[in-house]
C-alpha cells in the first residue's frame, strides 16, 4: 500500500472524527444550525475554515505551501445552480455528502439513503451531460478562472489587484475565527414562558 493511500485513509478517518465530534453527522443539528436556532455547528465550521485559511496563506507568505497547489474552480452558471441544488438538499435532508458518508459510518440507515440519492444524481448527471452543456449552462462567467485577490506563484487573474491575496486570506480567516468566538449560541430562539421554563 501507498503512502499516498495510508495518508489518505489517516486524514480522512481523523477528518470524520472530527465531524461525527462536532455534530456534523447529525442531521438534526444542521437543520437547527440551518434555521439559525442552534448555532454550536455554524461556530465548529467558522472556526475550522478560519484556522485553515490563516494556515494556507501563511503557509504561502512563508514558502512553506507551493502555489502550484492553489486550484480554483471554473466559475459558470452550472456551478451556481448545482450549489443552490445541494443548498436545498443540504435543508431538507440534513446531510451533504461528507457529512452523509461520515454518518452513515456511524451506523444512521438514513443516511445510506442519501448517498444512494447522491449516486443515482450524479449517475443521471453523467448521461445528460451532453444537453447540459448545450443549454451553454456550464459556460465560463467572470473570466472562469479568477481570484478577488492575486496571489503570487499562480496564473490566476485577480478582480482587486491593489491587495495581495495571502494578507487578505489571513485577515479573512482571522475573522471567520472572530466570528466563531463571538457568534450567539442561538439567533431566533424562542423566548420561554416562565410556565415553560419551570418544567
Amino acid at each position: 500500500m501507498s503512502m499516498k493511500i495510508v495518508l489518505a485513509l489517516l486524514i480522512g478517518g481523523a477528518f470524520g472524527f472530527a465531524l461525527d465530534r462536532a455534530g456534523a453527522t447529525n442531521p438534526n443539528l444542521i437543520i437547527h444550525m440551518l434555521r439559525l436556532s442552534r448555532l454550536h455547528l455554524a461556530k465548529v465550521i467558522l472556526l475550522a475554515i478560519g484556522v485553515a485559511q490563516v494556515l494556507l496563506f501563511a503557509g504561502l507568505l512563508a514558502g512553506i505551501v507551493d502555489p502550484a497547489h492553489v486550484h480554483i474552480k471554473t466559475a459558470n452558471w452550472g456551478v451556481i445552480l448545482g450549489g443552490i441544488l445541494l443548498g436545498a438538499g443540504f435543508a431538507i435532508s440534513g446531510y451533504c455528502p461528507g457529512t452523509s458518508v461520515t454518518a452513515a459510518a456511524t451506523g444512521r440507515k438514513d443516511a445510506l439513503f442519501f448517498i444512494g440519492g447522491g449516486l443515482l444524481g450524479a449517475f443521471a448527471y453523467m448521461l445528460s451531460y451532453g444537453w447540459v452543456k448545450s443549454t451553454g449552462v456550464l459556460a465560463k462567467i467572470a473570466g472562469g478562472k479568477a481570484t478577488i485577490f492575486p496571489i503570487a506563484g499562480t496564473k490566476y487573474p485577480a478582480l482587486i489587484t491593489a491587495i495581495p491575496g495571502e494578507w487578505a486570506g489571513i485577515a479573512m480567516g482571522l475573522g471567520f475565527i472572530v466570528l466563531a468566538f463571538v457568534l450567539p449560541d442561538c439567533l431566533r430562539c424562542r423566548v420561554r414562558k416562565p410556565a415553560e421554563a419551570a418544567e
